[in-house]
This record gives structure tokens, C-alpha cells and sequence, in this order.
């Protein structure tokens, strides 16, 4: 959901979130991070549904409070940063600090695809100031990002707490 790379990362490159449509049966699950200038083996143009399809992402908030409401239907960028000297980079759900011995690089929210969608798809870390591509805001749906909410049952409340949104923070460790 960024652009850019903190000022400890160096850039590999920036480009759009592409996945499977949030709907398709036989879905991919991970999102991926696309080049803005893509390169093109041997090609055919056109669908021919014989293939499996890749689509842009969307932030789905428009049910959520405050800020975060206004980045609903943007398309999602995305950024793969290099951390130099770092062995393990992780994402922590349910935190917005890192353990002891671990370095913060973002924190954000816990974002996923919706629960009633027939599409696999990940948890991931959405920037908790999240960036968006110019001109592309549209309902055109693709891979969708929705915030996790906890639910209480085998997850136990407390100390999680019904229909709470949960927090993420990526960190990393020497």
C-alpha cells in the first residue's frame, strides 16, 4: 500500500498490487506486487478463458471510521523495499510495536480479502497512511482489501475484543 520505501530501505521497485478477482473460484492467493513498465515474453492479445487472470487491487473502507473511509475503491500501490542487513523481515498481527530485539519499519492494518468471497487470499499490512494511484479511482473491483475484524469464539475475548479491527506492524531483526 506504498509508494516508496522508508529511509532505511532501498527502492527495488514501485508498481501496482495485481491479484485474482476477488470472486473467482479458482483464485490465486497471493497478491503481487506488478513493475510499472512490464516486460512481455511470447504473447497472444485477448482473453480466451483458458487461463488464469490478473487484475488490479482496490481498498474496500468505505464502512470504516475516520480517515482511513477516504482511500476506499483507490487502486493499491505497491513497493518492494531491500533492507540492507537484515536476515528476517516479519509481520506481526495484532501489534503496532515490535518485540524486544526487533526494528519497527511500518505499521499498519490487518487487511484481507472479504470473508464471504469465494477467493483465497492473504492477511497483509496495509501502511496505516496508505498511498493510492493517481486517476485510479473506480469501482472496478480485482483484488480487494478489506480490514480484519476479530472474532470471538476459538479466538479468545478478551483479550481480543468482537468485530475490532486488528493492527499489524512489520518488523525486523539483524
Amino acid at each position: 500500500g506504498k509508494k516508496t520505501c522508508p529511509s532505511n530501505a532501498e527502492l527495488v521497485h514501485s508498481g501496482y498490487v495485481g491479484g485474482s478477482l476477488y470472486n473467482n473460484r479458482g483464485a490465486a492467493v497471493e497478491p503481487l506486487c506488478l513493475p510499472r513498465e512490464p516486460e512481455w515474453g511470447v504473447y497472444r492479445d485477448g482473453t480466451d478463458g483458458q487461463k488464469a487472470y490478473i487484475y488490479g487491487a482496490e481498498y474496500q473502507t468505505n464502512t470504516l471510521p475516520g480517515y482511513m473511509r477516504n482511500f476506499h475503491d483507490h487502486d493499491v500501490p505497491c513497493a518492494v523495499c531491500l533492507i540492507p542487513k537484515k536476515s528476517i523481515v516479519k509481520m506481526f498481527p495484532a501489534k503496532k510495536t515490535c518485540y524486544k530485539g526487533w526494528t519497527l519499519e511500518y505499521k499498519g492494518y490487518l487487511m484481507a480479502g472479504y470473508f464471504n468471497h469465494p477467493a483465497a487470499t492473504t492477511y497483509t499490512c496495509i501502511d496505516e497512511h496508505p498511498d493510492t494511484i493517481q486517476g485510479g479511482r473506480r469501482d472496478e473491483n480485482g483484488y480487494l482489501f478489506y480490514q480484519v475484524e476479530a472474532i470471538c469464539g476459538s479466538l479468545k475475548c478478551p483479550p481480543y475484543a468482537r468485530g475490532r479491527e486488528l493492527v499489524c506492524a512489520v518488523c525486523s531483526k539483524d
